[in-house]
């Protein structure tokens, strides 16, 4: 077989082929990877030169100096995790750095490259969980790649890839290292079931370049080209129409018949070539090229061609030879012919394949149906006595022989061998092949169907893991108990995953379809008593309250533990007093890893409702507590949690310095976990609200409000929709920040947990006030009042407390400031200053006409603490009032000079210009007018020296010069 232009094999060597027809897409390849980070797509059908233009372009970038690392996938291959990208990183060592140079992350593909692993980090310790252990390959693998400078990964035939090769390349594309370009090739037709090539649909990240290229047939004038770089003069254009007609322009096709020409010693000064080329007796295409080759073999040619055409996969010389019965001299001569017709090449060392899978094909089928079974039976018998033994092909083996029974125990045994290596991707193909089989018995189904179901669960695509579950639950043979397990991990893969609520309907079918399966049932009930959406809190306790029941008798201690937790939570969510006892009782110590990732769960499930409910030093001491064992335990995604959580009482505590910082250094560790990315929205709006940066706040606000409201839980959607509301009143919108709040009050009345208040009580009744409706605002004070009776709920209380006070206030200003003093010790004893300082400003209004130094004392206070925190406009609000009251004295007459220095007014502009504040903002944080905030900056940028865009950096120096 050619090794030459247009066939998807090896790269060519030696009498390789001209390079024809392929410059123009030769050139968008090259340009693509010469700008990283870069996605490249090369398709077309089989032998149309994929294979050849890699090469090429691999060349090109070689002597540019680039790292270029090639990985093949293979149709029948033994279980590898990642087989295609391993091989390719093999390649990686004389370009690797200092092992110290090296992330730390790289450590982890030490145990898959062994060759390379005293070049590595040390392994650090694997995760629990298979999710886990995946993450922290794809982590590798990207840091590994990263580190290698501008390099280019290629992997050629990635039709064959298994699941987990098309996801690895999947999370790669979609968050690329910096200087690293891609580039995958495949044949569309051959994708399975037409799936996209990375199994789930794929589009370019910002920043990310590429290009996607299809290769088309050769026109008639690059056929012509061809044939000159074989023949020369004697190539004339009779001789590359009939090249032409005779392959339509695939490569491939007129390699072979000019190979054939070549071989046959043809006269190509023969004045009739084309006409005998034409009349000869192969016909069109290459089934007729490759046959002729075989016919022209001696018989030990041919047997070794038919042994390796049966095997499929790379063989040693050995093993060819006992699979065909001959003894090593014939062996030897068999192979030695093979290769020089170009049939057969060395792909690595001793290990001898077909050049193309077309041609392995063509001799598949060419030999006799008998010969071809002995042959399998031959090929059995030599790999069961391997150590390990290859399952996947002795089961490939199997089924060619038409042992349906046998071969379905070996494709199990093949399956759970590749599992227990890690390469998921060949067990589910072997399993889905499995499950394809007509009438198969329930309990061969079934395991198969949960075993695949269990890879599914654990795959970083959730679109792709989602279709997957979908079509297992589509084979309508499938045993009822089964078919629930499966749905239960379909529900919760869409909830917790796709953030998707369409799970619970699963959930609620999985409960029935569980009847037989307690502790698995139970796992359902756990999932629906969490989910407060579409009126379900109301039957989270009938949901605990029936998976108990559920349980009894069950010896299951980690059912047992998942029903304990979320009687926790549920428990922590109400602000219950039993709350405390139940959580001394939480198992710290257990001989199940799973119960104490129950109790880990419950940590930090009690943390988080504290926090909600206004208990922050509880929560910190919960979350802590969470924070720890879940480091212990190595339960990455607790930690990641609790640590987020634990920022947002920094937060809480007024601790801004920084927060910008410590949230970006989070939102890189942790990059593929959605919370981070919703957590950070919701922080920097609340930051850029009370900055008053109003625009960027509406933009994380609404940012975090699109990913909260997919949640199942409400409280996220309820503190965002507050933030919102807040933001529009500042902006003199109550119209619009009532509407907000008051869809928020909705789904508050909706679920019935009013300790989920904090934040929102308030600010809907300042806008209901604001904009004339005050039953609405009284109705929700009674509703939290009454919904209060009983629970621990110190900040929503505080909240009840401005709520009365902003009724009473124009009717009663002794209560209201009563009501308002109340809510002020609140937060001070909680330790949140911000509102603390709101709670005086309210009080301090409230008491302006009846005690006017109290309530300047207080609006004092107020402003003192908005300013410390950087809380510019609040503080200025604040002076404000204390001016529009006549509670401050006027200043001096006579203006005082401040010549190069900023006034402090000019100093509050540069701070918010220094904040990314817009003229908007400015006028609407220091209540001016939009000409005099223009007049503001040009002032402030004329003494700072500096433009817009550089204000922080002149006004640090301004600072630096003036301290000394």
């Amino acid at each position: 077989m050619s090794d030459a232009l247009g066939h998807d094999g090896p790269a060519p060597s030696g009498g390789a082929f001209e390079f024809v027809g392929r410059r123009s897409e030769l050139g968008l390849l090259l340009a693509a990877v010469r700008h990283p980070p870069a996605v490249v797509m090369v398709e077309g059908e089989g032998g149309i030169g994929k294979t050849r233009l890699l090469h090429e372009a691999g060349t090109v970038l070689a002597a540019e100096g680039r790292p270029v690392l090639t990985g093949v996938c293979h149709p029948l291959r033994e279980p590898s995790p990642y087989g295609p990208v391993v091989d390719a990183l093999r390649k990686a060592g004389p370009l690797l750095p200092a092992a110290e140079d090296l992330p730390p992350t790289a450590g982890a593909l030490a145990p898959l490259l062994l060759d390379l692993a005293d070049r590595l980090p040390p392994p650090p310790a694997p995760p629990d969980g298979p999710a886990a252990r995946r993450h922290q390959t794809v982590q590798a693998v990207r840091s590994l790649l990263g580190a290698l400078g501008p390099a280019v990964l290629i992997v050629d035939d990635l039709h064959w890839a298994d699941d987990d090769t098309r996801e690895l390349l999947l999370l790669l594309a979609r968050d690329l290292p910096g200087q690293l370009s891609m580039v995958l090739a495949y044949r569309p037709e051959d994708l399975p079931g037409r799936m996209p090539v990375l199994g789930a649909a794929y589009r370019r990240p910002p920043g990310v370049s590429g290009t996607s290229i299809r290769l088309t047939p050769l026109s008639r004038e690059d056929v012509q080209e061809l044939a000159t770089s074989a023949m020369g003069a004697h190539a004339t254009a009779e001789i590359g129409g009939v090249l032409y007609d005779r392959s339509q322009g695939l490569p491939l096709v007129a390699e072979e018949d000019l190979l054939t020409l070549r071989e046959q010693n043809t006269d190509p000064a023969d004045r009739d070539l084309a006409g005998r080329l034409e009349r000869a007796d192969v016909p069109t295409g290459l089934r007729e090229a490759v046959v002729e080759r075989l016919n022209g073999l001696p018989k030990p040619g041919i047997a070794i061609t038919s042994a390796a055409a049966v095997l499929a996969v790379p063989a040693s010389e050995d093993l060819l030879a006992r699979v065909t019965g001959m003894d090593t001299e014939q062996a030897s001569e068999g192979l030695t012919a093979a290769l020089r017709a170009s049939l057969l090449q060395e792909l690595a060392p001793g290990r001898y394949v077909f050049r193309h899978t077309l041609a392995q094909q063509v001799a598949y089928r060419h030999t006799p149906a008998p010969r071809r079974r002995h042959l399998h039976e031959r090929a059995i018998a030599e790999l069961r006595n391997q150590s390990p033994p290859p399952m996947v092909q002795i089961a490939h083996h199997t089924l060619a022989v038409g042992d349906r029974e046998a071969w379905l125990r070996r494709a199990q045994e093949a399956a759970d061998q590749a599992t227990a290596l890690g390469d998921t991707g060949t067990a589910a193909a072997l399993l889905h092949q499995l499950l394809d089989q007509p009438h198969l018995a329930d309990d061969v189904r079934s395991r198969a169907a949960l075993a695949l179901a269990r890879i599914a669960y654990d795959r970083a695509d959730h679109t792709t893991s989602a279709a997957l579950l979908r079509r297992i639950l589509g084979d309508p043979q499938l045993p009822t108990a089964t078919r629930g397990e499966i749905r239960l991990g379909l529900a919760l893969l869409l909830i917790n995953h796709a953030s998707d609520r369409a799970g619970f309907r699963d959930l609620a079918q999985a409960v029935d379809e569980l009847a037989d399966r307690p502790e698995q049932a139970s796992r359902a009930m756990v999932a629906l008593a969490v989910n407060e959406r579409d009126g379900a809190a109301r039957q989270s306790w009938a949901w605990i309250e029936r998976a108990e029941r559920t349980l009894r008798g069950s010896t299951d201690e980690a059912a047992h533990a998942a029903v304990r937790a979320t009687r926790l939570t549920l428990l922590a969510r109400d602000g219950s007093p039993e709350l405390w006892q139940e959580l001394e009782r939480l198992p710290r110590r257990a001989d199940d890893i799973e119960v104490l990732r129950q109790t880990v769960r419950g940590l930090f499930n009690a943390g988080a409702c504290a926090f909600d409910n206004g208990d922050d030093h509880r929560a910190r001491g919960l979350l802590t507590e969470c924070r720890q064992l879940a480091e212990h335990l190595g339960l990455p995604l607790f930690v990641c949690y609790s640590r987020f959580s634990l920022v947002q009482l920094e937060w809480a505590a007024g601790r801004w310095s920084g927060m910008e910082e410590a949230l970006d250094a989070l939102g890189a560790e942790y990059p593929d976990l959605a919370l981070s990315g919703f957590v950070q929205d919701r922080i920097l709006g609340q930051l850029a609200t009370v900055r008053g940066h109003f625009s960027k706040a509406i933009d994380h606000l609404k940012s975090a409000a699109a990913d909260a409201d997919d949640q199942p839980q409400v409280n996220d959607s309820l503190r965002i929709a507050a933030a919102l509301a807040t933001v529009r009143l500042a902006q003199d919108a109550p119209e619009d920040a009532f509407a907000l709040a008051k869809a928020a009050v909705g789904t508050l009345r909706e679920t019935d947990i009013w300790t989920r208040g904090v934040g929102l009580v308030a600010v809907a009744a300042q806008a209901a006030l604001a904009t004339g409706r005050r039953e609405f605002a009284e109705q929700l004070a009674d509703d939290v009042e009454s919904g209060l009776v009983g629970r621990e709920a110190p900040g929503a209380r505080a909240e009840l407390d401005i709520a009365r006070g902003m009724l009473l206030q124009d009717t009663d200003a002794s209560a209201a400031a009563e009501h308002f003093a109340r809510a002020h010790r609140a937060w001070q004893e909680i330790g949140r200053p911000y509102e603390t300082a709101e709670a005086a400003e309210h009080r301090g209004c409230a008491l302006a006409s009846a005690q006017p130094e109290a309530s300047a004392r207080d609006l004092a206070e107020a402003a003192d603490t908005f300013r410390q925190l950087g809380a510019t406009a609040d503080a200025t609000r604040c002076l404000r009032t204390l001016n529009g009251l006549g509670l401050e004295r006027p200043a001096a007459r006579g203006r005082r000079g401040y010549g190069g220095r900023l006034s402090p007014r000019e100093r509050e502009v540069a701070e918010l210009l220094a904040r990314g504040a817009t003229n908007q903002d400015i006028a609407q944080s220091l209540f001016l007018s939009p000409r005099t905030v223009e007049k503001h900056v040009a002032h402030v940028l004329k003494k700072l020296d500096t433009t817009r865009r550089n204000v922080p950096t002149a006004l640090r120096d301004a600072d630096h010069s003036s301290d000394h």
